[in-house]
């Protein structure tokens, strides 16, 4: 005799739709439940997973819960679920179509579908060089626009107007277009896109990852990364969001030969990344004349209500990809230069995370020591783990 479960997951096929949705709704619950996948969403050679392939296209209330269900299931660490779904070229596309799509109730549900996705190699590799059809024309209430480098300011229509989410048929350009001009519901009163970030943080840690973030785009005539760094400030972004960026910014750092253009200023033909991650660990102190002679301009005279960075995971990968900057003596010496030591020295006293703490510790060892000594030092003590 089947269970009341094994009865229940048939129905997810069932032809009256008020029957497919209340099985779907049922069975989210028990998606989250490892012992679950293999009894339940595995059995019949895998026909519930092929049902909700299907159910993602279904009513949007279906479709909702077919997805939070897949993103748990593929979210809990069983490769073989993984894989079924993210080499399915047609599925990958379903979600990349609904992304796009400002119109999409579901949008979130399929970006942070994709995030989960992309931990599997075929196909990370495969979507950072994969293209498809351009975005059609759509009507949108904008709520903020952006400039060419991803700056954010406020915009407010009344009445919906036309617009074209991308104009590129790279699916990078694309997932970068909705990420940067779609933050706090601008695209779609329904997503904010934010696990997108969660997407590029896995990318970034491929070759040719990076060399997307890092290159200046035929596209618009603008490097991607400077795109994602406006959203550290706690300001402009969410925590998922910020989380995402954190784990790009320092995952781009492992490139040792970027480091010069990575600090180097925009102006001078550089990403600019050194206000970006320090201005979230720094807050409203004011430093003495020794400590901001030299300090980068961003830094200086903030205003007194300025916050730090409340999340210690972000705190700590920003501290992180300050030591993957000091890797070399060139690098050190900028981040001397420009005076980080007193930054974290503040940041040491004000934060109680052991963390944060360990991390300032370890940097302020770094900047601090003699360079007849850095030689000394055995690489171990400062290795660092890619993100995501």
């Amino acid at each position: 005799m089947p269970s009341e479960l094994e009865e229940l997951i048939e129905f997810l096929h069932h032809g009256n739709t008020q029957i497919r949705q209340v099985a779907t709704n049922h069975l989210v619950g028990y998606s989250t439940a490892h012992d679950h996948i293999s009894t339940l969403f595995k059995r019949n050679q895998l026909e519930p997973l092929k049902d909700l392939k299907l159910l993602v296209r279904d009513y949007t209330p279906i479709a909702h819960d077919a997805l939070t269900i897949l993103t748990n299931l593929t979210g809990s660490g069983d490769r073989e679920v993984l894989q079924y779904f993210a080499r399915d070229e047609v599925f990958v596309e379903v979600l990349l179509t609904k992304i796009v799509d400002v119109r999409e109730e579901n949008a979130d549900l399929c970006c942070g579908l994709l995030a989960n996705l992309v931990k599997d190699d075929q196909l990370a590799e495969r979507l950072v060089k994969a293209e498809r059809d351009v975005p059609p024309r759509m009507k949108v209430k904008v709520k903020l626009k952006s400039d060419a480098k991803g700056r954010v300011g406020t915009q407010e229509i009344g009445e919906p107007v036309e617009m074209q989410v991308s104009t590129s048929k790279r699916v990078l350009d694309q997932l970068m277009d909705v990420f940067v001009k779609g933050a706090n519901g601008s695209l779609n009163q329904h997503a904010n896109y934010d696990y997108i970030s969660y997407v590029f943080a896995d990318l970034s840690k491929f070759k040719d990852g990076q060399k997307y973030l890092l290159e200046r785009q035929g596209y618009d005539g603008v490097v991607p990364i400077t795109k994602l760094m406006v959203f550290t400030d706690p300001d402009t972004g969410s925590l998922v969001r910020r989380k995402g960026i954190a784990g790009v910014i320092k995952n781009v750092t492992f490139e040792v030969s970027q480091h010069p253009y990575l600090m180097r200023h925009e102006a001078e033909g550089g990403v600019g990344l050194l206000p970006y991650i320090l201005l979230p660990l720094a807050g409203s102190e004011e430093f003495d004349a020794e400590d901001s002679e030299g300090m980068l301009d961003e830094l200086q005279l903030l205003p007194p209500d300025k916050d730090r960075e409340p999340d210690d995971e972000v705190v700590v990968a920003y501290i992180e990809t300050l030591l993957l900057l000091t890797t070399t003596k060139e690098g050190r010496d900028v981040l001397r230069r420009v005076k980080v030591y007193p930054v974290i020295r503040e940041l040491h006293l004000k934060r109680e995370g052991d963390n944060v703490r360990e991390g300032c510790e370890r940097l302020v060892d770094v900047l601090m020591r003699d360079e007849e000594k850095q030689d000394e030092v055995d690489d171990g003590d400062h290795k660092i783990e890619e993100i995501f």
